[in-house]
């Protein structure tokens, strides 16, 4: 088994409805959950646009980090996703692969971890309500250190 780092979010629809219905797909396609963040809404990053709700799960899994990816595409599918071109834009859900393990892959298909954690607060927010200890094994620094020096301001906040 190996530890998944997923980020779901989404701007259109029911947002809490739908980010519930994507764990549940989540766990029952990927794999069992082992920890859960509480949920944020955030500004849009890269474009202007509604907010988003955010969530990030830990989940188990016997899944190749390329099945993770293609099960989390059919996921975005099966939920409404549309896309329409190669850039930012609302959406209903977009579920975004931040760590397998401790694997470091870079190729057209799959970049892990996520090459954007570093720069994105809604990311790192999250990610430091659950693993601050976490060591990012491209820079050595753990989650907690990255969100201090994130330069993003855009607004995270807590759902109640």
């Amino acid at each position: 088994m190996s530890l998944v780092y997923l980020i779901l979010g989404g701007n259109q629809g029911n947002r809490v409805e739908i980010i519930s219905t994507a764990i549940d797909l989540v766990t029952s396609e990927i794999g069992p959950k082992k920890a859960i963040s509480s949920l944020y809404e955030s500004e849009s990053w890269g474009f202007e646009s509604e907010l988003f709700i955010n969530q990030v799960i830990i989940v188990d899994t016997t899944l190749s980090p390329w099945d993770v990816l293609l099960t989390t595409q059919k996921i975005e599918n099966q939920l409404g996703r549309k896309r329409t071109k190669d850039v930012y834009e609302a959406r209903t859900i977009d579920i975004d692969l931040l760590y397998y393990e401790e694997l470091v892959i870079n190729n057209k298909t799959l970049m892990l971890p996520h090459p954007r954690i570093a720069d994105r607060r809604f990311v790192l927010v999250l990610l430091d309500e659950l693993v601050p200890d976490k060591k990012d094994p491209l820079t050595g620094r753990n989650v907690h250190e990255m969100l201090l020096a994130c330069h993003d301001p855009s607004m995270v906040r807590l759902l109640p």
